[in-house]
């Protein structure tokens, strides 16, 4: 099967296509044939540092990136039962670990993925995995109807979705992006769009319940001024949360957490479900074939995107 590996740390150079072995699944596995392929900056960041890519895929190489896949099961495994043959699946395949999505044939835990939303294309689909989970775990169980939300960056992947998931909850949402973003993340349900080109959000907001940063330690330091006492800031950016902001929201009455998202076939299927109903629907910023993703990887890292970016196979 063709897949594109990365052969060493370093830039898009390093992404190459090649003939590899189709995997072979494991009891409780799946065999998917790839339709379509998410990129995150989980994807792009990592392939540039050694130590990094050893801490998520080992030493050996090449390896071959992502996580993000939706398409058609081609074998199933002895001990799955919940899927055939035949059936269109999405999900996030083995995160924290190694997902081997950029590639034409996937194996993947049953318990990671989740069949296809009914009238979502592939794309649709795969757009609709780790960004959506991320924001799903984040918000889920922490927001509560008539609380104040703030969304940092409501028109990228995570943010998007964040908008649309804290909506559904019954939250109040406010949320941070560019002047031209306006429109779209008030489409997507924003009660209030704060301009960063024109306003400081701290010098605007109080009270907040609850903030989704996606930036990191100075974002989610400046944030905790906008939070009333007992409110709480959950970051994307921060796995681990650095003593003097943890002492600077301890004086403030806050909590600031990191998360890592995490493969769930149970949160797959409540996304299913929510865009089944309407209530959270991917955007998609552009779609490269499978020989471009070079240029793909490099559209995440310019950044600006409205949504997703997806590889198509």
């Amino acid at each position: 099967m063709k897949a594109i590996v990365l052969t060493k740390a370093g830039g898009v150079e390093n992404l190459i296509m090649q003939e590899v072995a189709q995997p072979i699944i494991k009891e409780n596995e799946v065999l998917v044939k790839v339709n379509a392929i998410g990129l995150n900056p989980a994807d792009v960041k990592p392939k540039y540092v050694d130590e990094m890519l050893n801490m998520l895929f080992g030493t050996e190489r090449p390896i071959i990136l992502g996580w993000d896949i939706a398409g058609t099961i081609s074998e199933v495994g002895s001990e799955v039962s919940n899927f055939k043959v035949g059936d269109k699946v999405f999900g996030m395949a083995n995160f924290p670990g190694v997902g081997n999505a950029y590639a034409e044939y996937v194996a993947a835990p049953a318990d990671h993925l989740a069949l296809m939303p009914q009238g979502a294309s592939y794309e649709e689909a795969v757009a609709s995995t780790l960004a959506a989970l991320t924001a799903l775990q984040i918000l889920e169980g922490r927001v509560k109807k008539g609380d104040k939300v703030l969304i940092h960056g409501g028109s990228g992947g995570v943010g998007h979705f964040a908008v649309q998931i804290a909506k559904s909850l019954g939250a109040y949402v406010y949320t941070t992006a560019s002047t031209k973003n306006g429109d779209f993340v008030k489409s997507l349900g924003a009660d209030e769009h704060i301009d960063y080109n024109k306003v400081k959000y701290e010098e605007v907001l109080s009270d907040i319940d609850f903030v989704l940063d996606i930036f990191g330690p100075e974002s989610a330091e400046t944030s905790i001024k906008v939070l009333k006492k007992g409110g709480t800031i959950y970051s994307t950016a921060l796995m681990e949360v650095p003593e003097s902001l943890t002492n600077k929201a301890k004086e403030a009455g806050v909590n600031v957490s990191g998360l890592l998202v995490k493969s769930s076939a149970k949160d797959m299927n409540t996304i299913k479900k929510m865009m089944e109903e309407g209530t959270l629907k991917p955007t998609i910023d552009k779609v490269f074939p499978f020989e471009d993703m070079r240029d793909a990887h490099t559209a995440v890292e310019k950044g600006g995107l409205v949504g997703k970016v997806v590889v198509n196979l």
